[in-house]
């Protein structure tokens, strides 16, 4: 049987000097004693998966509600995606590919139902009362609102593990400050892998959603580089291939430019920047993990076309819009009326205040169940 020691010894042969070994871990809230022949990072993944929250991102969308089809990504297959392009991204710089595991299946667990729209609902709704954070959530989710343990509140994850949580940061993320996690550290590097990799995924599967779903046009795509460039290559290669299969190379090709971009330009700026314990990288200004100036260049007209063609099209506004009034409709019936609320979140009321647990239970919510919640309330004709 592998032992905890044997598992040290194997990460100080194999990892990088800068990786995050798990013997170096901060602990975890609660102490425990650790398991056998699972690493500290391993355990917390395993939380992870086996969590209520990471089971409802199946229901859980980003761009398109649910119900508008079953071929588009969830929250639950976004966070499988990035978790399959970090580990990829880690192994290559030799990193925790355990750590990177956990964190990118564990990214997205504070997030509300019907994406951002959903977001933002709340955190005009709590305003007043601390506003709503996805990342900030999320880290409520897995030290408070998980009930699986006996011996203490939540799934007591590492130290490591909550801090990739709570300092995710992409273009959708708003910089928090806890009490616990140091706003002047970088995060680790295992950490900044997940963030990248989640633009990687996000931006590329965003892309195919969008063509997909006929929102956008391959014929607007030709007047940037970066599909130019990638057309190019896929034509040369494969000149008669139909259209769906094309697709599908695109967008392979358009990770696999990134991914090997991010790889090479990071390896020569842990080498430049002299990094050689992972609490270097804690102590530098500025991300480790990025892509080169050139990669940007190409990849940031994407991005803002994905932002005026695919966010900002009629049909995600008009489904964006639904989605804050089904949140804002529920939470105002649930203050109106809190005895209404299902007696095991009724119970977090003398802990957390009536705002608040309200906000949990919304934010908990699949899409599925909060269209089912509002035809409850307010269908006549359906079951209560």
């Amino acid at each position: 049987m592998l032992t905890q020691k044997q598992i040290w010894e194997f990460e100080d042969k194999y990892f990088a000097p800068y990786a995050m070994k798990s013997y170096n871990t901060r602990g975890r809230v609660y102490v425990e004693k650790e398991h056998p022949y699972r690493s500290v990072y391993q355990r917390d993944r395993d939380r992870i998966i086996h969590s209520a929250a990471f089971r409802r991102l199946e229901y859980k969308t980003q761009v398109f509600v649910n119900h508008e089809g079953d071929y588009y990504r969830t929250r639950l297959t976004h966070s499988l995606e990035v978790a399959q392009i970090a580990r990829t991204i880690a192994a290559a710089l030799r990193l925790n590919i355990d750590l990177v595991e956990a964190i990118a299946l564990a990214h997205d667990l504070g997030h509300t139902p019907f994406g951002h729209s959903g977001e933002e609902a709340l955190d005009e709704l709590m305003a007043k009362h601390g506003g709503f954070n996805h990342n900030l959530h999320g880290l409520r989710v897995v030290d408070l609102l998980e009930e699986r343990y006996p011996d203490f509140p939540g799934l007591n994850l590492s130290w490591e593990l909550r801090e990739g949580i709570v300092k995710h940061a992409t273009k959708f993320d708003r910089t928090v400050r806890i009490k616990g996690f140091s706003s002047a550290e970088q995060p680790t590097l295992e950490s900044q892998i997940v963030d990248i990799a989640d633009e990687i995924a996000y931006d590329n599967h965003d892309l195919d959603d969008g063509l997909t779903s006929g929102l956008i046009k391959e014929s607007e795509l030709e007047k940037l580089d970066i599909w130019q460039e990638i057309y190019e290559g896929v034509s040369k290669k494969y000149s008669a291939i139909e259209e769906q299969m094309r697709k599908y190379l695109m967008i392979r090709s358009l990770i696999n430019m990134q991914v090997t971009d991010l790889i090479e330009e990071t390896e020569k700026r842990i080498k430049g920047l002299k990094i050689r314990a992972s609490s270097d990288a804690r102590k530098i200004r500025g991300r480790t993990v990025i892509f080169s100036k050139r990669l940007l260049s190409l990849r940031n007209p994407l991005r803002d076309f994905l932002s005026q063609r695919l966010y900002r099209h009629y049909r995600v506004v008009r489904m964006s819009n639904k989605a804050k009034h089904f949140i804002q409709e529920l939470f105002r019936v649930y203050m109106d009326k809190p005895y209404g609320l299902p007696s095991h979140i009724q119970k977090n009321i003398p802990l957390y205040g009536v705002r608040r647990v309200i906000c949990d239970y919304i934010a908990g919510m699949t899409d599925r169940y909060a269209l089912d919640e509002y035809k409850k309330l307010f269908d006549p004709y359906e079951k209560v």
